[in-house]
C-alpha cells in the first residue's frame, strides 16, 4: 500500500496520444478521485506559488508576460530545445507537485485515487502509487490523433512521439496495460474490467442506475442521474434535438465525449428533459453544455441540475464553478444571481488558473457565468 492510510492510488502513464487522460476521466466515471499531476505543474510556478520565483531566478525575468505571470509557452519552448533546461526545471516543480499531489489525495473523500503524469516513473510520484497502470497504442494511432486532434503535420507528430522514452520501458513495469486503439466501446470494457479487480463489489456498483435523486409518485417532480455509457443514444438524440440540428450527434460521438467530460441527467417522471454536460480539470468545474425542455420550468430545473454539477465538482474539490450558456437562458441574468452565479469575462477572474481555466474553454458567442465554491483555496499550501 502507499503511505497514504485509507487510499488505494493508481498511477497512470503513458506516451503522448495512447489516451491517458481519457482513461483517467473513465476511471472517475467509476468512482475514483482523480489528478493531473502534469495541469498541478503549471500552478507551481504561477504568481504566488513557491515555484514563481525560483522559476524565475533559474531562467530569467524575460519569461514574465505583461500581467507578471510566467509566460508557460516561452516556458516550454525554452525547455523542450534545452534537456538541461527540462531538467532544471523538473527540479523546481517535481517536488512541488508531489506535495500537492498528497495535499489532494489526503482529503478526497474517495478511497481510489488516480494521478496522471506522464512522467510518473521518472520521479518520486511513482513512490506514493499502489498500482501502475499504462496506457498503449500503436505508433500510426498516435500519430493519427496529432495529426487530427492538435493539427500537427506528420512529420512534426512523429518527432514529439520520439522525442519520449520508449513506450515498450512504460509497459514493461505495468501491473495494468490499457490497450487504446481508437474503440471507445472496448477502452471502456478495459477500463471498467481492470477496475473490479481493484475494487471490492464495483461489479455490484457498475450495475446501479445512478440516480441521484428520484420521486417516488409521478407528480411531475424532477430528478438528476449521472449518464452512462448506456445512456448514450438517449443522450446523442436530446442534444441532436434541442440544439436543432446544430450539434448532431451518435451514440459514438457521445461515448468519445465520455472521455472528456460527464453529463448530469435531467428527468421528469422518468422522461429526459434536460441535461448538463461538465469536466472538473485543475480544480475548477467547466460546464459547457446546458440543454433543457421547451415545456420545464427552467428556474427550476436549472437549480436542480446546476446543484448536483456543484455537489459532484464539490466532491472533486473544486475551488470554482464555471457556466458557459450559448442559449437564451444566458439573458436571464436575475435566474443565475439566484443560484449565486454572476456574469464574467476570463480577464476577471483574478486567479490564473481560473481565468486559464475559461480561456480553454469557452465556446464561441457564449456567456460566462462564475460562482466561487469554496473560499480557502485547496492548493494554497504549496
Amino acid at each position: 500500500m502507499s503511505n497514504l492510510p485509507g487510499k488505494f492510488v493508481i498511477g497512470l502513464t503513458g506516451n503522448i496520444a495512447t489516451g491517458k487522460s481519457v482513461v483517467r476521466r473513465m476511471l472517475e466515471h467509476l468512482g475514483a478521485y482523480t489528478i493531473d499531476a502534469d495541469a498541478l505543474t503549471h500552478r507551481t510556478y504561477a504568481k504566488g506559488a513557491p515555484g514563481y520565483q525560483e522559476v524565475i531566478d533559474k531562467f530569467g525575468k524575460w519569461l514574465l508576460n505583461k500581467d507578471d505571470e510566467i509566460d508557460r509557452k516561452k516556458l516550454g519552448n525554452l525547455v523542450f530545445s534545452d534537456p538541461e533546461a527540462m531538467r532544471q526545471l523538473e527540479a523546481i516543480v517535481h517536488p512541488l507537485v508531489r506535495q500537492a499531489s498528497e495535499i489532494l489525495t489526503k482529503r478526497a473523500s474517495q478511497p481510489v485515487v488516480v494521478i496522471e503524469a506522464i512522467k510518473l516513473l521518472e520521479g518520486d510520484l511513482r513512490k506514493v502509487c499502489d498500482s501502475i497502470w499504462v496506457t498503449n497504442a500503436p505508433e500510426e494511432v498516435q500519430v493519427e490523433r496529432l495529426i487530427r486532434k492538435r493539427g500537427m503535420n506528420r512529420e512534426h507528430a512523429l518527432e514529439r512521439i520520439h522525442m519520449q522514452s520508449a513506450q515498450s520501458a512504460k509497459v514493461a513495469v505495468a501491473n495494468i496495460v490499457i490497450t487504446n486503439t481508437g474503440s471507445y466501446d472496448d477502452l471502456w470494457k478495459q477500463v471498467s474490467e481492470a477496475w473490479k479487480e481493484i475494487v471490492p463489489g464495483a461489479g455490484a456498483a457498475a450495475a446501479d442506475t445512478g440516480v441521484i435523486k428520484k420521486s417516488t409518485t409521478p407528480t411531475g417532480e424532477l430528478s438528476v442521474k449521472r449518464g452512462k455509457p448506456k445512456h448514450s443514444s438517449s443522450i446523442a438524440e436530446l442534444i441532436t434535438r434541442l440544439s436543432k440540428g446544430q450539434r448532431k450527434m451518435t451514440a459514438s460521438d457521445v461515448m468519445e465525449d465520455f472521455g472528456d467530460k460527464a453529463y448530469m441527467l435531467l428527468e421528469q417522471d422518468g422522461q429526459l428533459v434536460g441535461l448538463a454536460g461538465w469536466q472538473v480539470e485543475n480544480l475548477v468545474a467547466r460546464t459547457t453544455d446546458i440543454f433543457l425542455e421547451e415545456h420545464v420550468d427552467a428556474r427550476k430545473a436549472l437549480d436542480t441540475l446546476i446543484k448536483e454539477v456543484e455537489s459532484a465538482s464539490s466532491e472533486l474539490q473544486s475551488e470554482a464553478s464555471l457556466i458557459f450558456v450559448v442559449s437564451e437562458l444566458s439573458s436571464q441574468e436575475d435566474l443565475w444571481k439566484q443560484l449565486g452565479y454572476e456574469r464574467r469575462t476570463p480577464e476577471t477572474l483574478g486567479v490564473q488558473a481560473w481565468q486559464d481555466a475559461a480561456n480553454e474553454s469557452i465556446p464561441a458567442g457564449s456567456t460566462l457565468f462564475f460562482k466561487q465554491l469554496r473560499q480557502d483555496r485547496v492548493l494554497r499550501p504549496i
